[in-house]
């Protein structure tokens, strides 16, 4: 299928140009809809580039497994690859050559969480009408719009750029664009404008402890290039620069991705954001804060140096550890809905963190595999959610009461991805838990892999309120009559449902990218 969309599908200018214009479409886009009267013009807009980032997505992604074939057939067409070894495409910005000039970088790990982003993108596009016309006042909807295209390109720099410095302002401006819309929750919840505010504060503080890390690395190398870090700090590993360096891009990293006990401006931001922020942001957002800690831990750094191992043993593994066990009692004790489902998201980070603090092949693809997977599972559980308050108003559990009856296609979707949640076999939870368990035996981590399962169980009870209270209570109001979500509202949400089953039975397509990815910052054989 990748193959085809290379050489039938895709012209030479989208496959030469496709990893800037993965960022400058909907960036462009997002600037005409400040211009856009009507708000649904500017919903059908933001899916068209969202569309287009999709493809160039997969573009990319067949460039980076494309084989000699596919390369013979786009040689012959004199077409312009920017690749510079197999698996790799680099792309120079402005004409100017990297490291003196800004580098577009695609391996299979960002190749990855390009497409994943994107494809999230598509559904919260398509699914976020009905929220958005019932949440956001009709003449501030064109800008909104803008705003999440911005941030889509945002989110999409900081997984495509190979420069440090760059990646801060890419990082920035998803941020940015973040806060607005979370602010813009205010016209159904008036609490948003604090949980911008605080998402605000703590951004920047992790923005501002990124950047610091990176100009200790340039007064120690020089540059801003990561492909040059990867050649100069091994002979800089006892630098104390470089070391400083290293613990404020953790920390300012760690902030973003909402790892414990940084993830306090979380619980907030995706209680009281409109639904498709809460949506778009639980699938993409710390998928790739998290995406650029592991660039920074594997590539940029190694796991060869002392300072980096003694961080996994002593302080991502431990805090992974407590993620898992603490998020997960705040979820078992929460009453409303999105904020069970936001502890939970801080919950799953740790999961992720603990594959990739073991530092091996197996463990780090165990971690982006559980990456795509939450994406998955709790995009489609937002969704579901966004169909209730959408009809029903409500986030409570009084609230979801009797849903099982009056909303019976939105809450089964919403109990497949509940059981993917938790690990239920035959579902795409499942494979990426086993998976993680697997890699915590093979490392010799048994007592990890007991807080696995100790954290499932958890799951088993917050998400097993939410069902009971779905399934097997009558509604507080008797008068709650059969309404579904809009179909608009459906589609997406069970094509997310679907997905974790598909995966569920045949994990073998994310398995691969995750396996890729995880050997294009490893190597192969890098662990087992």
């Amino acid at each position: 299928m990748i193959e085809s969309i290379l050489t039938y599908l895709a012209p030479g200018w989208a496959v030469t140009h496709a990893a800037p214009l993965l960022v400058v479409v909907p960036m462009i886009t997002a600037t005409l809809l400040v211009f856009v009267p009507s708000g649904r013009l500017a919903w059908l807009a933001s899916i068209l580039a969202s569309l287009a980032s999709l493809f160039f997505a997969l573009v990319l992604l067949g460039l980076v497994q494309a084989d000699t074939a596919t390369w013979t057939a786009l040689s012959t067409a004199g077409v312009e690859t920017n690749l510079t070894e197999p698996g790799l495409v680099s792309y120079a910005l402005g004409g100017w050559m990297p490291p003196a000039g800004i580098e577009f970088r695609v391996d299979a790990l960002n190749a990855m969480i390009l497409l994943l982003v994107a494809f999230i993108g598509v559904l919260a596009s398509i699914f976020s009408w009905p929220t958005v016309n019932a949440e956001v006042r009709s003449e501030k909807q064109n800008l909104f719009y803008a705003a999440y295209l911005v941030c889509l390109a945002g989110l999409a720099g900081v997984a495509i750029t190979g420069d440090a410095f760059n990646l801060f302002v890419f990082l920035e401006i998803s941020s940015i664009s973040t806060y607005v819309l979370v602010a813009l929750g205010a016209g159904r919840d008036r609490r948003a404008l604090p949980a911008a505010f605080n998402y605000l504060v703590m951004g920047t503080i992790g923005a501002t402890f990124y950047v610091i890390g990176v100009g200790f690395l340039f007064a120690a190398t020089g540059t801003l290039n990561m492909a040059d870090y990867t050649v100069m700090l091994p002979e800089l590993a006892g630098n104390r620069a470089v070391q400083a360096g290293f613990a404020f891009i953790i920390i300012g990293l760690g902030l973003k991705a909402a790892m414990w006990p940084l993830h306090q401006w979380l619980p907030n931001a995706y209680a009281y954001a409109p639904s498709f922020v809460t949506t778009f942001l639980a699938a993409t957002a710390t998928k790739v804060a998290l995406y650029a800690l592991i660039r920074f831990l594997f590539t940029v750094f190694s796991p060869a140096y002392s300072f980096e191992m003694a961080s996994f043993e002593w302080l991502i593994a431990p805090l992974a550890i407590a993620a898992m066990v603490a998020c997960s009692f705040q979820a078992v004790f929460q009453t409303d809905v999105r904020r069970t489902l936001a502890y939970s998201s801080v919950a799953q980070v740790g999961y992720m963190l603990l594959g990739v603090s073991l530092a091996t092949a197996l463990g780090v693809s165990a971690g982006l595999l559980h990456l795509v997977n939450h994406a998955l599972m709790k995009g489609g559980l937002f969704m579901a959610v966004a169909g209730v308050v959408l009809t029903y108003q409500g986030t409570t559990l009084r609230d979801f009461a009797g849903l099982g009856r009056s909303a019976p296609w939105t809450m089964t979707a919403f109990a497949i991805c509940a059981l993917s949640l938790i690990g239920v076999p035959l579902t795409a939870g499942f494979q990426s838990k086993i998976m993680l368990l697997q890699a915590a035996f093979d490392s010799g981590w048994w007592w990890a892999a007991c807080v696995i399962v100790f954290s499932s169980v958890l799951a088993v009870i917050y998400m097993g309120r939410i069902l009971e209270a779905v399934f097997f209570k009558a509604p507080e109001n008797p008068r709650k009559v059969r309404k579904e979500a809009p179909m608009l509202l459906l589609i997406p949400l069970w094509v997310m449902a679907l997905a974790n089953l598909w995966i569920g039975l045949d994990a073998s397509f994310p398995y691969g990218l995750a396996q890729s990815a995880a050997d294009a910052v490893i190597g192969a054989g890098g662990g087992q």
